[in-house]
């Protein structure tokens, strides 16, 4: 749900407008908050605050969570008023219309600088709403966390076992006759936001509020206010009535949340808020399965079996089916793989990338994931019989990468690709899958210790436990291209990296540069997305030949062993040879 607010224009002084909100979790997918905002205008008679709250249904709260904005409009005419309501409804709209994939701050940061190119042009076009702005905060709350978003002095205050703090800072500049606001929504060409973020604690109580409350309440007054064992509503109205004592003529605005309860986040978190589904015995062969119909297995594996079969009502249109074995409770990684399969049904839709199709949630009686069936071969099968010539290679890379490239931007990293999860079909396009290892910062999904993914095709970093990004996605990106053109082999020997062209001669050298780039083991020294590496593997194919040679690295990094061994081999003979001539002295 969306409540808003927004004071009249014609409103005396003393007209506030105030609500009351409660945020209850149905799933375990958020914390409860209590809030409570009130906001009234000050001696102009207009107020030029505007405050909106969004809680959000089941999913939204799990993925994007829910946010509390405030806005504080510069001018004095009318584009401030217009500018704050504007800054505030449309980064709601904004922060939640982006894939789900996508992580709290690049949702907001694109929110944010949407609205302020947007209010910057207005307010140079239109005479009557010259220069508009609005100072700006927002409060994202989602799962035990939270994020500040801001540009302007719109201030957030933390109270937390009786000591307050300002979240974040102010976006002003002390000047000789005072301040002004260096940074607002449609201020300036270009727009710097804040972003932080902290985990919340039961108990905490924060306050979102305009420079008409805080510049004339001391800190004192803030945290006796705050820290009063009362209801939210009841502060925020006490902290409206200290600022107008103390003499604010300024229009005021203030939102307390209070934060009753944190959830907690565990591997089932996801599947509580898809909704829990058993995993049943495998059915077999001709079985009917909430109205699909199973033909034909496609393979059988130790964590899941796969079926061609059909929906009863699209009998022509050929799916495949994935239904997990019981022993899949053995695995949290394989149970956690389904879920998140479950998860991106529908959401994904190049045309490089065979996804999970979406099914309806009142249909499904136990988990299994559906896809679209379509024959082609693995990229393994392909890469062994015979060398790959370098015109299919590279159309087979340009496909690939595309296909990485459009997960990432949507805040998905594969963390499996390897060629076994690649399908080239009899036209030679190529279908990225198997999405179940992906890791989606947007997403609370919590998932086991252990690394997923093929060690072979993990770069270093993973291994030691990072999460994976564009960045190790280049690295899994260029071990499969090498495989691809040696013809299976691994890249990797016992002295380290095998240059590509000891396998295949007839290949240029360039693209054993390219590849090596793109497995270098520093990620800041590799391509940082799968688009680099193509558009570099194009640049090189178009001229038509070698590079330039490429200065050579020391040979203590292209073969450390073997330099090692020579070196303690020289300092052997050496000192056989000092030995002899010290006897031969005596």
């Amino acid at each position: 749900m969306t409540e808003t607010l927004r004071a009249d224009a014609d409103a005396d002084a003393d007209a506030v407008e105030r609500a009351c909100l409660t945020l209850r979790p149905e799933r375990g997918e958020c914390p409860a908050l209590d809030i409570a905002f009130i906001s009234g205008a000050g001696r102009g008679g207009r107020n030029e605050d505007y405050v909106g709250v969004m809680l959000g249904d089941v999913m939204q709260r799990s993925v994007r969570g829910s946010v509390v904005a405030l806005a504080d409009g510069m001018s004095g005419g009318r584009g401030g008023r217009v500018a704050a309501e504007l800054a505030v409804r449309s980064f709601i709209d904004g922060y939640y219309a982006p894939p789900d994939t996508l992580s709290p701050e690049a949702a907001a940061s694109r929110a944010l600088n949407a609205i302020h190119r947007w209010l910057h042009q207005i307010g140079r076009s239109d005479a009557e709403l010259s220069l508009m702005a609005a100072c700006f905060a927002a409060l994202v709350v989602r799962g035990g966390a939270a994020w500040l978003i801001s540009a302007g002095d719109v201030r957030l205050y933390q109270m937390r076992g009786g000591e307050l703090s300002q979240l974040g800072g102010d976006d002003v500049t002390d000047v000789p006759f005072g301040a002004f606001v260096a940074q607002a929504i449609g201020l300036q060409s270009a727009l710097v936001t804040r972003i932080e973020s902290w985990a919340l604690q039961e108990g905490d109580r924060l306050l979102l509020c305009s420079d008409g409350l805080y510049r004339r309440v001391p800190a004192r007054e803030l945290r006796a206010a705050l820290s009063a064992q009362a209801p939210a509503d009841a502060v925020a109205q006490r902290l409206i009535q200290t600022a107008r004592s103390r003499g604010s003529a300024d229009d005021i605005s203030a939102a307390v949340i209070d934060v009753r309860s944190v959830p907690v986040l565990d591997y089932g978190y996801l599947e509580g808020v898809l909704g829990d589904l058993p995993i049943l015995a495998v059915p077999a062969c001709g079985e009917v399965v909430d109205g699909y119909a199973l033909t034909t297995i496609l393979s059988d594996g130790r964590y899941s079996r796969i079926f061609i079969g059909h929906d009863l009502a699209e009998p022509k249109t050929r799916l495949a089916l994935k239904f997990p074995k019981p022993r899949v409770e053995e695995d949290a990684n394989v149970r956690q793989s389904l879920v998140r399969e479950r998860w991106l049904a529908g959401k994904i839709g190049d045309k490089n990338v065979l996804a999970p199709s979406a099914v309806d949630p009142a249909r499904q009686s136990r988990l299994y994931v559906v896809m679209p069936f379509l024959d082609g071969l693995p990229l393994e099968t392909l890469i062994t019989p015979a060398p790959m010539s370098l015109t299919r290679g590279l159309a087979i890379a340009r496909q690939l990468g595309s296909a990485i490239h459009a997960l990432n931007r949507q805040g998905i990293f594969h963390r499996d690709i390897k060629p076994e999860n690649i399908l080239v079909l009899p036209d030679d396009s190529v279908r990225l899958l198997d999405l179940g290892f992906a890791y989606m910062p947007g997403v609370l999904a919590p998932g086991p210790l252990a690394a997923p993914g093929t060690p072979a095709y993990m770069a270093p970093e993973l291994i030691k436990g990072a999460q994976g990004d564009a960045r190790s996605e280049v690295f899994a990106f260029g071990v499969t291209l090498y495989r691809t053109f040696s013809g299976g082999r691994s890249p990797y020997g016992f002295n380290g990296r095998v240059p590509l062209h000891h396998h295949r001669p007839d290949l240029p050298g360039w693209l054993d540069l390219v590849l090596e780039k793109a497995m270098q083991t520093d990620p800041e020294r590799r391509y940082q997305d799968a688009l680099e590496v193509c558009a570099d593997l194009d640049r090189f194919a178009a001229g038509g030949g070698e590079t330039e040679p490429a200065m050579a690295r020391p040979w203590i990094e292209r073969s450390p062993v073997t330099f090692w061994q020579t070196v303690a081999l020289v300092l052997l003979i050496l000192l056989l040879i000092s030995l002899v001539r010290g006897l031969g002295g005596t």
